[in-house]
């Protein structure tokens, strides 16, 4: 079982509204959270902090590349880091992992919450 107070968790997303109300929840569930705008951002974030156990990602961003490209970064780099990703567009069945959730938007909180419940394992 995880402890929350020792999990953190990195919400990469580039409109401020959805990136705070993410960061909002997952702070109120216990998680030491972080943010970034883009994946240039995460990956200076992922890069500086080894703590880093789980990241949440939008698919369409702003940057050098998009979530999906940054999933795959994610995977070949820190590949203990578990990943949702999170959208309003349909993707292709082959775009993501099968052990990687796909959630759409609007975000359904109970749903994401017991995703990360079972991601991390507590």
């Amino acid at each position: 079982m995880t402890d929350k107070l020792s999990t953190v968790i990195l919400v990469v997303e580039d409109e401020p509204l959805i990136r705070w109300t993410l960061v909002d929840h997952f702070t109120e569930l216990g998680f030491e959270t972080l943010e970034a705008g883009n994946a240039d951002e995460a990956i200076e974030l992922l890069t500086a902090r080894a703590d880093i156990s789980l990241v949440t990602t939008d698919v369409d961003m702003p940057g050098s590349m998009d979530g999906l490209a940054l999933m795959r970064v994610i995977r070949d780099r820190w590949p203990p880091v578990k990943l949702i990703v999170i959208s309003s567009k349909s993707l292709a069945p082959d775009a993501v992992p099968d052990d990687v959730p796909v959630l759409g938007k609007p975000c359904d909180f109970e749903h994401l919450s017991h995703r990360i419940q079972s991601l991390l394992g507590s």
